[in-house]
């Protein structure tokens, strides 16, 4: 039998985000950063002038806008205008090199790019960067060039009436890796979203008292949706330009936010930092992890330093954030938590057929935040969303007292920093080097970054054989971020029945290997 969360109550239109804090305390600070601060009557005025300088420029509701951008307020301002202008923001990751560009810009048929201007070259590299109807918009760029973000922002303002947005049409594509093929858009409506916005407001009882420090990207779901349902319930927003330690310890210090999240590689960092102190935590009521799952070793050095435990939670870009341990409850440690306002959630065994409490099934999500799908993907669409009900890919066990358990992922994604790296693409990118004849690619559990990415190769008769180094500078000229920090040579490469590389067994080699090392030490 489906179990289900809380009551959800019914959310705003997203296109009025900021009516709570605007009406509430509209001369008080709603965005503060090390670099600025902003009022919510300032944010409002921005926000609303850049969605009308967007349709000045000739777009119109349902186009796709996209930004390649790191965490500034300006990021912030541009998804509220595009709530406002009824466009889709089409947040692309802040890592991307220019093939991952290409792909997001053509599977989302963006009409306009804004970027970073440190990024000119990689857009400049890319296929699609300036061949894009509208163009693009630059940030931070110090010459005349184009068109300029502060240039559109420092216009007298017009008296343009903003259009209503439909509340089923698309409001936000997030590109996401999933078990196979390259990153798919996942599509929220102005309603879905709305409902993620609530279900958020809800599960971690953001208040218009809270302050809101999230130390992650706002390009990706976790950062952005809770930066924007705390501004929703009238709470003030924190702006972290990245994850370093040294500026979250200052913000920590500066603003004394009241909920801290992050993912774990960089919640790690800020622990382990001899500056860190147990007086930088003390104003936090509720510090959540997600991305990945917590280990015992962060666990126990977070709460010797802050004196209260992780609340781990559990999300996905498709759904938002869907299970947490209750800030008002138990906090029962090594558990995702309860499910949150609005959720039900069916585990499953193989057959389909429901799985009794205390046993392990796969993890089905029905929700009014469900994804409407993947933007021009009808099989993939078809594939997760099953009768309403959203297949995670993911395994769990739930106790009688409704906590859930993770158990492991049946989908192969290595999951590294919090971002999404599909085993394909990484063995693509190994596999064009002349030497290599098959690759497979695994994630291989770490303390700090969740998972490393390990490539186990064969090489060709006779082939020079390359330096590791070699080999993993050659991935990273391709694919970034994502390339393998470890290099395994085989002298045969696994396969399973249909002739594929079996991951599975790599997966076995690499867990014997680690039962070797840990019994001769």
């Amino acid at each position: 039998m489906p179990l289900s969360g809380p009551p959800l109550t019914q959310s705003q239109p997203i296109s009025a985000l900021l009516d709570h804090g605007l009406r509430t305390k509209p001369d008080e600070l709603a965005l503060v950063s090390t670099k600025s601060c902003m009022s919510w009557r300032h944010l409002a005025e921005m926000s609303t002038q850049l969605a009308a300088r967007y349709l000045a420029l000739g777009l119109k509701p349902g186009d796709r806008v996209a930004s390649l951008m790191p965490n500034r307020a300006a990021l912030i301002i541009h998804y509220l205008a595009c709530m406002k202008a009824g466009l889709v923001a089409t947040p692309l990751n802040y890592r991307y090199m220019p093939p991952e560009i290409d792909h997001a810009l053509e599977v989302s048929g963006a009409a306009l790019l804004l970027h970073h201007a440190e990024r000119d070259a990689d857009i400049a590299a890319s296929q699609l960067g300036h061949q894009l109807p509208l163009g693009v918009i630059r940030y931070k760029a110090e010459d005349r060039v184009g068109l300029h973000y502060e240039d559109l922002l420092s216009q007298p303002q017009t008296d343009a009436i903003l259009p209503t947005p439909d509340p089923d049409a698309p409001a936000f594509i997030y590109f996401t890796s999933g078990s196979v093929g390259k990153p798919k858009g996942v599509t929220h409506t102005q309603r879905t979203y709305g409902w993620m916005v609530a279900a958020a407001i809800q599960g971690i009882e953001i208040t218009l008292a809270d302050t809101f420090l999230p130390g992650s990207s706002f390009s990706h779901i976790g950062g952005s949706l809770l930066g924007l349902a705390t501004l929703a319930a009238g709470g003030r927003l924190v702006i972290p330009r990245g994850s370093d330690s040294a500026e979250l310890l200052q913000l920590l210090r500066q603003y004394r936010p009241t909920v801290l999240s992050m993912l774990p590689a960089a919640l790690m960092t800020l622990v382990r930092d001899h500056n860190a102190k147990s007086t930088d935590f003390a104003s936090i009521r509720l510090c959540t992890c997600g991305g990945d799952k917590v280990s015992a070793e962060l666990e126990r050095e977070f709460t010797d330093l802050s004196g209260f435990p992780i609340d781990e939670s559990y999300g996905m870009t498709e759904i938002g954030i869907a299970t947490i341990n209750p800030p008002s409850g138990e906090n029962r440690l090594g558990s995702i938590g309860k499910l949150c306002p609005g959720y039900e959630m069916s585990l499953r065994d193989d057959s389909g057929a429901e799985v009794p409490v205390g046993t392990q099934g796969r993890f089905w999500i029905r929700s009014p935040t469900n994804s409407i799908g993947y933007w021009g993907n009808t099989p993939a669409t078809a594939e997760t969303i099953v009768d309403g009900w959203l297949d995670t890919g993911d395994v769990m066990r739930v106790d009688k007292d409704g906590y859930l358990w993770f158990c492991g992922r049946k989908k192969q994604i290595i999951i590294h920093d919090g971002s999404n790296i599909c085993p394909q693409e990484v063995e693509e990118a190994v596999g064009e080097h002349p030497a290599i004849a098959a690759v497979g690619v695994i994630g291989i559990h770490d303390l700090v970054h969740g998972e490393i990415v390990r490539a186990y190769v064969t090489l060709k008769e006779q082939a020079e054989r390359p330096t590791n180094a070699e080999l993993i500078d050659f991935a990273r000229e391709r694919v970034g971020y994502k390339a393998p920090e470890e290099i395994v040579i085989l002298a045969e490469m696994p396969l399973n029945a249909t002739g594929k590389v079996d991951r599975a067994t790599l997966k076995h080699i690499a867990e014997a290997q680690v039962a070797s090392t840990a019994s001769a030490g």
